[in-house]
């Protein structure tokens, strides 16, 4: 039988060694986080978890629940808390979304400003894609970002081929720390950033990719700001403009499920499923940023059959078939069933590479079928 804690005063099971924000989600009850990132450890960076656990504040990320403490998620005092929590983040960088008022006047400037920093005459890349702007407005906080944004002006790094870091945007919550050293296990964003004063030292305050980084992206879908942004997809996709069609990765024969975001029929970006098997919402650099050669004018459409003359022309694919058929025959009559010999694409699904080895195997009468991926 499973222990019982109360939450919002109703008795509610949970699983041992579950934190109270776990146990909360798994009985349908919402507690907001920031930094907390599926699958890694809990660090109450964002303090937006707040709740009140036996009349006391604790962080429920990483607060583990017990049998029969008493768990209150939205009292006065907690969304108070909460409310000053997201102040406080918006305060802490340029965060121009549509959401707050000034508090002193100021918003235009402010948003004119970080617009020229940016190189754009549209709201933040994240805007619609925030999920510290989503809890602004749950919560009804105003303001945000307009003290002192001139000293919190940092340079974006837009030299790397992929991703745009935007350190006047980051809120320090650690997600994209947790990505890469605990999800993806790359190692390649030290964790120094965390314990460093962003004013004191703006050179040490901000996650840094490593040598060894290898473009996954992992940390781009972790963000939950505008701090790391798609090269491609910056200012081109707006989430209420896209539909998200769930397909499966082509690149390999590991099936990764991934979410194409597609804007005006082309793909804007890419992202993992999150609950989908195998990845559990991982991709690769491929996965993740390799779907342009889909619209290249290279190519090819439709099978080609060689003329005479070494010229290509354009064929059916019955027609294809046939002439393959026809030539492996003429092979085997000639010379036998060993002259023939597959090689199976590491890009095909298992049941494919199954599926060659017993046509070669059981039709063409040859053991000479290998797989690229065994060297």
């Amino acid at each position: 039988m499973k222990p019982y804690f109360i939450l919002n005063g109703r008795n509610t099971p949970f699983e041992k060694g579950q934190s109270i924000l776990e146990a909360a989600e798994a009985n349908n009850v919402s507690i907001p986080s920031l930094c907390c990132l599926k699958g890694a450890s809990p660090t109450g960076n964002c303090g937006v978890c707040v709740v009140e656990m036996n009349g006391q504040e604790v962080l429920a990320c990483s607060t583990p629940v017990n049998t029969g403490v008493v768990v209150r998620t939205r009292t006065p005092a907690i969304l108070a808390l909460r409310q000053e929590r997201i102040k406080e983040l918006l305060d802490s960088g340029n965060h121009n979304c549509a959401i707050g008022s000034s508090d002193n006047g100021d918003w235009c400037d402010f948003q004119q400003t970080v617009q020229a920093s940016d190189g754009a005459s549209e709201l933040c890349p994240a805007w619609g894609d925030c999920r510290l702007q989503e809890l602004a407005y749950e919560y009804q906080v105003t303001g945000g970002g307009r003290q002192d944004y001139k000293v919190r002006q940092y340079p974006q790094k837009k030299d790397e081929p992929l991703i745009i870091r935007d350190y006047s945007r980051c809120i320090r919550c650690g997600r994209c720390v947790a990505a890469c050293n605990e999800i993806q296990v790359n190692l390649a964003i030290d964790t120094d950033f965390l314990d460093a004063d962003p004013l004191a030292n703006p050179d040490k305050a901000y996650p840094v990719a490593k040598d060894n980084c290898v473009y996954c992206g992992e940390c781009v879908q972790a963000c939950p700001v505008g701090a790391l942004v798609e090269k491609k997809a910056r200012y081109q996709y707006r989430p209420w403009k896209a539909e998200k069609i769930r397909t499966t990765c082509p690149y390999c024969g590991v099936g990764c499920q991934q979410t194409l975001h597609v804007v005006d029929g082309r793909i804007a970006k890419v992202t993992g499923v999150e609950d989908g098997a195998p990845n559990k919402g991982r991709l690769c650099v491929k996965g993740r940023f390799g779907y342009d050669f889909i619209y290249s004018e290279d190519r090819l459409k439709n099978p080609l059959i060689r003329n005479n003359d070494g010229t290509f022309r354009d064929a059916t694919w019955d027609e294809a078939l046939d002439l393959v058929a026809a030539k492996f025959q003429q092979i085997i009559d000639q010379h036998g069933p060993d002259a023939l010999a597959g090689v199976s694409c590491a890009r095909s699904i298992n049941e494919d590479s199954y599926q060659m080895m017993k046509f070669f195997r059981s039709v063409l009468k040859t053991n000479n079928i290998d797989h690229c991926a065994r060297t």
